[in-house]
């Protein structure tokens, strides 16, 4: 075995710049499939981690009731919708639910502010279950208020810029002369949160002079049917529920077509490499037709022609993909940056995820693709005659 290979190795090295050429094909092929596989599923393991911190996935709601209070306010709306509370129990029940949260949303008017600046948008919540909704969120200043029936308010960023408040100060409720204090101020996240002002459920329930709520914001279960789930609430009285699940397949959908579309460029670059592997063992054989002939006289069996030739396919092979697959650990951090140029709207987190698992598997497809590459011209040395291949001039 060991002098099959030091032969295959001699008869590459014979050519040594076709050798070259063919491993630099087969090391780009391998390096581009290894950091495409890492990317699809970098890219997809980012986004549906993306899409979970979102927090829920449901929200069931009131017929009728608007996304923003402050928008039905400025269109001259006559009021909220509100469902009980007690609804919270009969979802959180159901085994398809992870977690629940309650939330009462209320727009209130301050004259004395003008430019579109007038209506301040205050969410009621409680602060043991809706923070494990938004695990994005990041602090500024401070934290959340502990006491469900404090006289406390967490402020977004814009809402916190708007009024130049920070950490102790106090806010004032518009239209009820209600003061809060403030406890803490998040950082920016880029989304209508940052106007919003968050004050304790039980709280903004006394101030609004109500014990119902607006909106229940539901977590599924990781593995649950969240469609089993959405026909369960749909059958609950005079509420609409609003999926974020739906979003979510839309997106993995198009992360689907993309996937086929990397992967068939990935086929694309390694047939051109197997093309390449091909013509360098073919030539290789034809430029030995005289030494197949005389190991064949010297009793050499057209098997072992076939397993010298495909050894030296064999070599080539793993030697490329070994040293393609290298290069896409050093650079995946560069190519995880160039993708990200490519991407300005890319998930946060690793985009090209690639580890062991995921190089051993694309160092088989290299060597089986090559490997299946090789039969022809093995087969051809193979079957070479002994005595047309001695007389022939090489």
């Amino acid at each position: 075995m060991i002098n099959r290979f030091q032969i295959a190795y001699r008869n590459l090295l014979r050519k040594k710049a076709r050798t070259l050429l063919t491993l630099v094909g087969i090391m780009l092929s391998s390096w581009v499939l290894v950091s495409l596989l890492g990317f699809n599923r970098g890219y997809e393991h980012a986004l549906n981690r993306d899409i979970d911190n979102m927090g829920y996935q449901l929200m069931v709601m009131a017929k009728g009731c608007p996304y923003e209070a402050a928008t039905m306010m400025l269109q001259g709306g006559t009021g909220l919708r509100y469902i009980e509370q007690s609804m919270v129990d009969d979802i959180v029940s159901r085994p398809e639910v992870d977690k629940v949260t309650p939330i009462l949303m209320q727009a209130f008017f301050d004259p004395d502010k003008g430019d579109g600046c007038g209506i301040a948008g205050y969410f009621g919540v409680e602060a043991a279950t809706f923070p494990a909704m938004k695990p994005f969120f990041r602090f500024r200043q401070g934290g959340w208020f502990r006491d469900e029936t404090a006289a406390e308010a967490v402020m977004g960023f814009e809402a916190a810029e708007l009024e130049q408040r920070e950490v102790g100060d106090m806010i004032l409720v518009p239209e009820k002369n209600v003061q809060l204090k403030v406890v803490g101020i998040l950082e920016r996240t880029g989304t209508q949160d940052d106007g919003t002002i968050f004050v304790p459920l039980k709280t903004l329930q006394k101030i609004s002079a109500t014990d119902k709520i607006t909106t229940i914001g539901i977590k599924v279960k990781k593995d649950a049917d969240s469609a089993k789930l959405e026909t369960a609430l749909y059958k609950l009285p005079d509420v609409q529920v609003v999926s974020f699940t739906q979003v979510k397949q839309t997106i993995m959908k198009l992360v689907a077509t993309a996937r086929v579309m990397v992967l068939s460029i990935a086929i694309i670059a390694l047939l051109i490499a197997m093309v390449g592997v091909v013509n360098t063992i073919l030539m290789s054989v034809l430029e030995r037709l005289q030494e197949i002939g005389i190991l064949k006289t010297m009793g050499a069996m057209p098997r072992d022609i076939f397993i010298l030739v495909w050894t030296e396919t064999l070599i080539l092979c793993s030697s490329g993909g070994i040293a393609g697959i290298g290069m896409a650990f050093v650079f995946a951090r560069l190519s995880d940056i160039l993708v990200r140029r490519i991407l300005p709207y890319a998930p946060g987190g690793e985009l090209v995820a690639i580890d062991m698992k995921l190089a051993f598997l694309t160092l088989a497809v290299i060597v089986v693709v090559g490997l299946l590459s090789g039969i022809y011209p093995a087969w051809k040395a193979g079957r070479v005659r002994p005595l047309e291949s001695i007389r022939s001039e090489g």
